[in-house]
């Protein structure tokens, strides 16, 4: 399974490349704020990869904001919880907000419900839905790779903020207790910004998971 990770966009956002080595199927979960478009093509163009699912994780601005042209270039569908929509809805004010341009929008595609299962090509990715960060937040588990890409719900030492509007605080807590550390504590975690870290890391470490 080929895995790329590109830090993509003004906040850095962990945009993940999966790609299946026989069929030349790709997956891309989190495409960033658009401003990054070039390099990701350069990361497919080189593994000779055809895009079939656009996942986004949540529909935070430097997550979503390049999914329509990135939509518009391969022709693959978009995967995000419906439960977001009302966030990607005013992605105007998101822009507003970090002073950046409003990036194109498309329709979503499909909705991304919890245990729902993506293929790509013979690796099934599982994803799981973590409501906290906002109310749509989606992880997606990859079991034979034994990786989570966390999106913004889980970050080494830290969590997702909740201060922003569909922010929940301990329902996120709650998400991350059911269905974040229940998974081998060997997982690796991809985070939607900033390094990598492991479940077990996580559990034992983190000071805002202490008594979960």
């Amino acid at each position: 399974m080929i895995h790329e990770i590109l830090p993509t966009g003004a906040l850095q956002c962990n945009c993940s490349v999966f790609g299946d080595e026989s069929t030349r199927e790709a997956i891309v979960i989190d495409p960033g704020d658009g401003t990054d478009l070039v390099r990701l093509q350069a990361i497919l163009d080189k593994h000779a990869l055809t895009v079939k699912a656009i996942i986004i994780t949540h529909a935070h601005i430097d997550h979503i904001g390049a999914a329509a042209k990135l939509k518009a270039s391969t022709g693959a569908p978009v995967y995000m919880n419906s439960n977001d929509q009302t966030l990607y809805d005013h992605l105007d004010m998101q822009a507003q907000w970090l002073q950046m341009r409003v990036p194109a929008q498309t329709e979503i595609d499909v909705d991304a419900r919890d245990g729902a299962t993506l293929q790509c090509g013979e690796t099934e990715m599982t994803l799981l839905h973590t409501p906290g960060h906002t109310q749509g937040s989606l992880c997606v588990f990859v079991p034979t790779e034994k990786l989570l890409i966390a999106g913004d719900t889980l970050f080494r030492d830290s969590v997702g903020r909740t201060d922003l509007p569909g922010g929940d605080h301990r329902m996120l807590l709650g998400s991350i207790k059911e269905k974040l550390l229940t998974l081998p504590e060997e997982t690796r975690v991809v985070a939607g910004h900033g390094p990598e870290t492991t479940i077990g890391r996580e559990r034992e470490r983190n000071p805002f998971l202490r008594g979960l």
